[in-house]
């Protein structure tokens, strides 16, 4: 090995126990103090002792006390690999500061009797929120109306896929086209659905239900009947989201070696049999990933819907996060609300974790 090598190789630091067992007290004591602290404040909020705290402050304090004993300790005990360990630990802290404790604290306002209208104040109800979302109807449609939203992904990447071997193809005007195809991308759903929805499809003076009668559509409504106006929200969301699909369909085209193609056309395959054979193949990982994408975007789909329906007519074009933000704006009902979304997070979660293992068995090379 030589001399610069050496630079690169980590001993392990010979640490006294008696440097150990500070740095497991301090993590131990710290870690002590937090759940003391925590216990405190909950005893206090559900009525069992009044100890004077007002916010929860005191617990956010021994949390970033017992954070820093945390990284400390690592150093105490692990010596020159604790110190690797700190590139990493701040910053994990700060994530679980950001992301459990309001989870925690959303599972507690979740199972509560919490409507903003009322001068009670929030209140633990059990489970009574859970029957009252068991029950609901316009819940369960808006789940519904998630799967069928999440259905017309596999419309749009078929679109996205045409968009992209044709930006992909020698054609005039190339680049022209490939910034066209993008504009919808740069515009924001509030701004498609306002624009569209409520300029070019308004029922008497837009101009797509001018040239909708011009064609025999008597009374072109396009958000009258559920169907329609489910069709169309699925429309709007495509045309703004397909751009994105088709942009990375073009990167995963781009990177594909011509020569495979050209060899592809010397043994006499033709261009559908080239596509089924190399192209799709090659391009799976990257249409998957997309896809995901898309689905994720998807699963968020809910201002276009505000904007233009507010969930009509009768709940029929409702999302579970249009359905959710109506329980809390209208009815100011946050712990129903709040409820809701956890169920939706869980539902989530399953299902992305279901689609990405299957992505994983459809992406792995076939030998």
């Amino acid at each position: 090995m030589s001399q610069g090598d050496l630079l690169h190789v980590v001993t392990a630091d010979d640490i006294s126990e008696g440097r150990q067992r500070f740095g497991r007290g301090i993590v131990w004591g710290s870690a002590a103090l937090l759940a003391a602290v925590a216990i405190a404040q909950t005893a206090q909020r559900l009525g069992y002792a009044d100890l004077g705290f007002e916010t929860w402050r005191p617990t956010l304090h021994a949390y970033i006390l017992w954070a820093i004993c945390l990284c400390w300790s690592q150093v105490l005990i692990r010596g020159e690999h604790g110190k690797r360990t700190l590139f990493v630990l701040p910053a994990a802290l700060f994530v679980v500061s950001l992301t459990v404790f309001p989870l925690l604290f959303g599972l507690v306002i979740a199972f509560s009797n919490w409507n903003l209208s009322s001068p009670v104040g929030r209140q633990f109800n059990g489970l009574d929120n859970v029957r009252q979302m068991w029950n609901d109807p316009f819940y369960w449609n808006a789940l519904r109306n998630m799967v069928w939203y999440s259905l017309a992904i596999l419309v749009e990447y078929a679109i996205a896929f045409g968009l992209a071997l044709l930006l992909n193809a020698e054609i005039r005007a190339r680049k022209f086209f490939r910034v066209a195809f993008l504009l919808p991308l740069m515009l924001s759903p509030v701004a498609v659905s306002w624009m569209i929805g409520k300029s070019m499809l308004e029922l008497r003076f837009g101009p797509i239900a001018g040239f909708a009668r011009f064609l025999g559509w008597d009374n072109p409504s396009f958000f009258g009947s559920p169907e329609i106006a489910r069709l169309t929200i699925m429309v709007l969301d495509a045309w703004t989201f397909i751009p994105f699909m088709m942009i990375m369909i073009l990167a995963g085209l781009q990177a594909i070696p011509k020569e495979l193609t050209e060899a592809a056309k010397v043994d006499g395959a033709g261009p559908w049999k080239t596509f089924w054979e190399i192209t799709f193949p090659l391009m799976l990982p990257v249409s998957i990933t997309a896809i995901l994408i898309r689905i994720i975007f998807k699963l968020k789909l809910a201002d276009i819907v505000i904007n233009l329906t507010a969930g009509g007519p009768g709940g029929a074009t409702d999302t579970v996060t249009s359905f959710i933000f109506r329980e809390y704006r209208d009815r100011s009902n946050v712990g129903y609300g709040t409820l809701l979304a956890m169920v939706y997070l869980v539902i989530i979660i399953i299902v992305m974790t279901i689609l990405m293992k299957l992505a994983e068995r459809l992406a792995r090379p076939r030998t």
